[in-house]
């Protein structure tokens, strides 16, 4: 798939790491994304549990204990069973259902456009044929949650009766190829955190050009000796025919904000299916 998955990979470092626990996955600390011409997002409920102390089984998991439990193997599966798991058990069992019920839908949304979607785990691929063009676009919904939110949450700024919300907004890589030509240009994206915040999506592009390469015609991986353009390097009339280019193929700001919301129900959805695979693994059934 050409230079997309070393791309998307290496995205991850461009974006601050977050955490892998339940607590991993936090808000953005600005209500005003889901402004007009923003996509919409869904409540939080994962990291509740660990900012009061207990979750929605009432149990808080402590890391050290004096107390020893017998293992209990009576499913026959040979594993250790403990009182812990038991609990643990029961948070996700409880948590599986607080996610299911503000789900939007079991079905994804869709982008407009004529882009043709496919997934292999938490990567995603959109492809349309235009003007005798193949376009794609990959990304991947792995540490796209903004960690922005958890200061603010906790110290108490939150509004009272104010919905946090989860977005996933995931730097994705845009690829052109023409019939005739021996190179695939290559554009990686990244969503413009302060513009996404400011909610002037009509005024301003809520995504940005930040790298641009060719990749071979043959070539499977994205060589590191392939001359890449960066953001620095791109002058201001370069970027805007850049980002001008974009558009006339279908990714522009429209676009992004449905990507903003596919991503973010993918996420949700691959969440989910997370936890339920923790449940079986701890109960071993």
């Amino acid at each position: 798939m050409l230079k997309s998955l070393v791309r998307t990979v290496g995205a991850a470092f461009r974006l601050p790491a977050v955490s892998s626990s339940t607590a991993r996955v936090l808000a953005l600390g600005c209500p005003q994304l889901c402004a007009p011409n923003a996509a919409t997002a869904r409540p939080f409920t994962r990291s509740i549990w660990m900012m009061n102390g207990k979750g929605a089984s009432g149990y808080r998991p402590k890391l050290f204990t004096s107390k020893v439990l017998n293992p209990s193997v009576s499913c026959g599966c040979g594993a250790m069973h403990t009182d812990g798991d038991k609990s643990f058990g029961e948070f996700l069992l409880d948590e599986i259902k607080e996610e299911k019920k503000i789900q939007k839908s079991a079905t994804l949304p869709k982008i407009s456009g004529g882009w043709e979607l496919s997934m292999d785990g938490t990567e995603v691929l959109l492809t349309k044929h235009a003007g005798g063009e193949k376009i794609t676009v990959t990304f991947n919904v792995n540490n796209s949650i903004l960690p922005n939110f958890a200061d603010e949450a906790d110290q108490g700024e939150q509004k009272p009766g104010e919905e946090d919300e989860i977005v996933s907004t995931p730097n994705f890589v845009v690829e052109v190829k023409k019939q005739a030509a021996k190179h695939t240009l290559v554009i990686d994206c990244q969503f413009l955190q302060d513009e996404l915040a400011e909610g002037d999506g009509e005024e301003s592009d809520i995504f940005g050009v930040f790298e641009v390469s060719f990749q071979a015609e043959g070539d499977v991986e994205w060589k590191e000796t392939s001359y890449t353009l960066t953001k620095d390097s791109l002058n201001d009339s370069l970027y805007d025919h850049m980002m001008d280019f974009l558009a006339d193929r279908g990714v522009d700001n429209t676009f992004a904000d449905e990507l903003i919301e596919l991503s973010t129900a993918i996420e949700h959805q691959e969440y989910i299916k997370f936890l339920e695979e923790l449940k079986t693994f701890v109960k071993c059934n």
